[in-house]
């Protein structure tokens, strides 16, 4: 887009663009997303950025009305491929809190100067800012949902020092953290991490979002003792545990979404997140956004999808179709090689896993890291891909080089294609995931979303069940998956 036609998306408040570019009015210092509701600035007066954190690194401080630093992320970060789609993936999941720039660095491969300079020039902030950006939304979340003190509020949050939390505040959101807090007040009471209440978050997505389809993918594959499924369809509520850096979680997601701007705008998913150390707020709630796929643009993938005349109709009966992720790739890696139904990984949730301090309802346990696993009588599979996770020969993290993770997953003993092409677009996330081997035609026009074009064969019905992977395992599985890509 050029500056035109951005400043048309900003007059129209178009929330197909939210994310994609942020705009800032000098005469005022605030930044917005394009769909702020508030009166369109002049042509004159306005200024465009790639990211939220190019724009605060310009002076410019976070519109109240419109909350532009909530926005989901760019869709191009699960695309893309390259240096910078990687890194941001690698960012938003905390390396940059966690391992600072060199760890970043070392993880893609290249150098800290090289890194910098690529996301400078593509998204006018270095990683730095970027992770700057991030450890000021979730201060802001835990300011406005939790009653925790401000010193730990602010290490919570990953900052390294009050001071630098405090002027970061006032910088980016032209208030005080004590301000931050009062704005919240008259709303629902504060919790803390630990509380019954737990921390709520919304869980932004642009565009329809097909909520029913992804809750029953959910509910079909749900393993006893992780993951529970509560409610009935239209009110569900999807509850797990998850491992995280610092502790352990349990994350609650209703199946009703929020709609501030009509049923096609953009909304919400509610979120309530019980966390045993606020430090891994931010790491929980993007790998609940993988899980949802809320990055997702569905604009662009029903406009690439439509075009075909099988999947036309299919798009138009489900708008905003999801292709749902993983919120432990190692995790999901496992279920797939082992295959079967949901109460085969259950056994080993059972077998090998951490119990909870206390059961929380029938969630009872963590799924098994791949050490535990690694003698587990799970089959070869299982035990050829935890040794792989577990020594690195297979890299499933947010922001892992994709061929390379499938080729290293192909090497395995017992790793068919069927759950290599699952790994790859559930695990690592990858939206543009088509059958094994060479695709056909009518496949090559449905990229770069070619996991999205399943999704809709699936739940069509064409093709192996509408909430079920493919197994490896099972003859009429693979049958089924073969006529499936070839629809």
């Amino acid at each position: 887009m050029d500056e035109s036609s951005r400043y048309e998306a900003v007059a129209s408040r178009d929330a197909r663009f939210d994310g994609e570019f942020f705009f800032a009015v000098v005469t005022t210092g605030i930044y917005c997303r394009p769909s702020c509701p508030a009166v369109t600035p002049k042509r004159v007066n306005v200024r465009f950025f790639p990211s939220a954190a190019a724009a605060q690194g310009a002076g410019f401080r976070a519109c109240r009305r419109c909350r532009p630093d909530a926005v989901p992320g760019s869709a191009d970060w699960n695309v893309r491929a390259d240096l910078v789609g990687r890194a941001m993936r690698f960012i938003d999941d905390g390396v940059v809190d966690r391992e600072g720039v060199a760890g970043l660095a070392t993880r893609l491969g290249y150098s800290a100067r090289q890194v910098q300079r690529q996301l400078t020039a593509e998204l006018g902030a270095g990683p730095v800012a970027l992770a700057r950006a991030r450890r000021a939304h979730t201060a802001r979340i835990l300011l406005q949902t939790t009653a925790l003190p401000v010193t730990g509020l602010a290490f919570a949050a990953g900052f390294a020092s009050v001071r630098q939390f405090n002027a970061t505040m006032r910088e980016i959101y032209g208030a005080t953290p004590s301000e931050l807090r009062a704005r919240a007040r008259g709303h629902a009471a504060p919790g803390s991490g630990g509380a019954p209440g737990g921390i709520p978050l919304r869980l932004a997505f642009r565009g329809p979002y097909a909520a029913r389809e992804i809750f029953d993918d959910l509910a079909a594959a749900a393993v006893p003792g992780i993951e529970e499924i509560a409610g009935s369809p239209g009110s569900r509520t999807y509850r797990r545990t998850l491992r995280l850096t610092y502790g352990t979680a349990v994350a609650e997601v209703g199946e009703r979404p929020g709609r501030p701007g009509g049923p096609a705008g953009s909304g919400w998913l509610d979120c309530r997140l019980h966390l045993t150390d606020l430090r891994d707020l931010p790491t929980a709630s993007q790998r609940l956004r993988r899980l949802f796929d809320l990055d997702a643009d569905p604009y662009a993938v029903a406009a690439r999808l439509a075009a075909d005349p099988l999947l036309r109709p299919l798009v138009a009966a489900r708008p905003g179709l999801r292709s749902p992720g993983a919120a432990d790739p190692a995790e999901l890696a496992v279920r797939t090689v082992l295959g079967g139904p949901p109460e085969r990984a259950a056994a080993l949730v059972r077998a090998y896993g951490k119990p909870l301090d206390a059961p929380d309802g029938t969630l009872t346990h963590l799924f098994p890291t791949p050490d535990e696993l690694a003698a587990a009588d799970a089959g070869e599979g299982v035990r050829a891909l935890c040794a792989a996770l577990a020594d690195g020969t297979v890299d499933l993290e947010a922001g892992a080089d994709r061929d390379a993770a499938e080729r290293a997953l192909a090497a395995l003993p017992g790793v068919g294609p069927a759950a290599a092409a699952v790994i790859r677009r559930r695990a690592l996330g990858d939206p543009d995931v088509g059958p094994p081997g060479p695709a056909p035609a009518e496949a090559e026009r449905r990229r770069p979303w070619r996991s999205y074009a399943l999704q809709y064969l699936r739940h069509a019905g064409l093709g192996a069940g509408a909430a079920r992977e493919p197994d490896d395992h099972d003859p009429k599985d693979i049958r089924d998956h073969a006529a499936l890509h070839a629809a």
